[in-house]
């Protein structure tokens, strides 16, 4: 059995050896990708391996059943001679049961680790078996079969991968009464999926820690009732109940009257409220419901064989778990915010290819297109890596194309990468080149940020960035609805005994007089 203190002095020489391996491996320069990540890997797995020394040798010290106490006492004076020639014979005793035996020093395995990091085959044997082929060693996100689920949930209409890629982020616009346990599923699905590609393909970040600040800026935005999808707007009845009609946009029921009776009876249905009565009378109804709790409504309106209680998930346990799980993919997506934008532009350009050109690659990637320094296509060995995995000559940092290489310097210009446009109404946020401006208009920052002003986010409304501006123009198109609303006082008319057309206004008043 090993002595105590020859535990305690390999330990001590083990976490000296990681730290010297850990600061070579990041001083290290990596040519390719897979090199880079094979070298996250061995950090975290020495790291991982420091810790566990590490408590190794902190029980050692806590020295619990003394072991540590006795020996030292057996060391020391007066019979410190009798102890090493006891030891002495114990270890001759061993070699002569054991003559073959031969004990690796740990200066040998530290040195095959750093030969091991620079041969570009044994890193990517290393890593295959982490990532699927449509990841390709962490460049990308492979969501085939979140895409899958999300087309099995209820009330989704189809879209195809590219459009999901963009768009499965946008949680707060999925309805409130089908986020059932499906869709709970489906949140944790994605979750799992984030979760597990964090820890392959960046493993030195702190996933766990993140998401944990995450949950709590969640806890903070859920009590102030301004998260996305579930604000103070979440809590009034019409929110409960899931209805695609959002009162925020409204200030006044006679706005809501340009709605027509049809899609006012199907918002009153939707919330179980009786339907009937005529146009002024159910958008008042409608419009009673803004902002109001399940407890604040006169039961008097609700349908027979409705409960009040029945209504929606807002405010419960079950509410808080999903839009928990939304927080954790709102804050995970958007550091995964590069790779996703890859991922979109790898869906779009697999697409555009030809058969010919996706067996042709597929052939080049089972032909030793790894990045290492093996043998080329001619027979004859290249000296590093290929040329599509050196890092690129980037002086004026120019973004990459396709290819992985800086786009041309004129190409940049006539993108109009080089002008950055700023949101007021997105918090300020900047966006590099009038598509990327042009698109942020649907994503779901935008949108949510015009509900939470109360302005629909429509066409009305392209390219434009101020509070100020939206505002002035949502006034002003309410303005011209109400101008045009139907006014019966002045356009329904009347027929006198003798043929005369009379509005209803003057037909009423010479009524009264006993004119007619």
């Amino acid at each position: 059995m090993e002595p105590v203190l020859e535990q305690q002095r390999r330990y001590h020489e083990e976490r000296e050896r990681i730290i010297e391996t850990c600061v070579a491996e990041q001083m290290a320069k990596h040519e390719t990708h897979i090199e880079k990540l094979a070298g996250q890997h061995r950090v975290f797995d020495l790291r991982q391996r420091y810790l566990q020394t590490t408590g190794e040798l902190v029980d050692l010290y806590r020295d619990r059943d003394h072991s540590r106490r006795d020996e030292i006492q057996a060391i020391s004076a007066p019979n410190e001679f009798e102890e090493f020639y006891n030891r002495f014979k114990s270890i001759k005793d061993f070699h002569r049961r054991h003559p073959g035996e031969i004990s690796v020093p740990l200066s040998v395995e530290f040195q095959n680790m750093q030969l091991a990091r620079g041969d570009p085959k044994k890193c990517e044997e290393s890593l295959p078996v982490l990532f699927s082929d449509e990841e390709d060693f962490g460049r990308y996100l492979d969501m085939n079969a979140l895409h899958q689920q999300y087309l099995n949930l209820k009330s989704v209409t189809y879209v195809d991968y590219i459009t999901y890629l963009a768009t499965f982020d946008r949680l707060f616009e999925y309805p409130r009464e089908n986020k059932n346990a499906e869709y709970k599923r489906y949140l944790n699905a994605i979750v799992d999926y984030f979760y597990d590609f964090y820890t392959r393909a960046m493993p030195l970040h702190d996933i766990d820690s993140e998401i944990a600040v995450l949950k709590d800026d969640f806890e903070v935005k859920w009590e102030g009732g301004i998260f996305p999808g579930w604000g103070k707007d979440g809590s009034g009845v019409l929110s409960q109940s899931g209805t695609r009609l959002d009162l925020s946009a409204f200030s006044s029921s006679e706005e809501l009257m340009s709605l027509g009776l049809d899609r006012l009876k199907s918002a009153l249905q939707a919330l179980g409220l009786k339907c009937g009565g005529t146009l002024e009378e159910r958008a008042k109804r409608l419009f009673a419901t803004k902002g109001k709790r399940v407890s604040e409504l006169d039961p008097s309106l609700v349908q027979s064989g409705k409960a009040l209680s029945s209504w929606g998930i807002t405010g419960n346990m079950k509410a808080k778990e999903i839009a928990s799980l939304e927080a954790v993919i709102y804050g995970l997506t958007e550091k995964l915010g590069d790779i996703r934008e890859s991922t979109q532009e790898n869906a779009q350009r697999k697409q555009a290819r030809s058969a010919a050109e996706r067996q042709e690659e597929l052939e080049g990637a089972e032909g030793g297109g790894g990045g290492g320094g093996g043998v080329d296509g001619e027979g004859e060995e290249s000296d590093g890596p290929d040329e599509d995995e050196d890092v690129p000559y980037n002086p004026k940092k120019l973004p990459l194309g396709w290819d992985g290489k800086p786009i041309p310097y004129w190409l940049y210009k006539l993108h109009g990468l080089n002008m950055y446009y700023k949101c007021e109404i997105c918090g300020g946020a900047e966006y590099r080149g009038p598509k990327a401006f042009l698109r942020h208009f649907a994503e779901w920052r935008h949108a949510y940020n015009m509900r939470n002003l109360g302005i629909p986010n429509t066409a009305h409304f392209a390219n434009v960035t101020s509070i100020e501006d939206a505002k002035a123009l949502w006034e002003k198109i309410k303005n011209l609805k109400t101008a045009e609303r139907w006014q019966p006082d002045v356009e329904e008319e009347f027929e006198d005994s003798v043929g005369n057309v009379l509005n209803r206004k003057t037909f009423d008043d010479m009524r009264r007089q006993g004119i007619l």
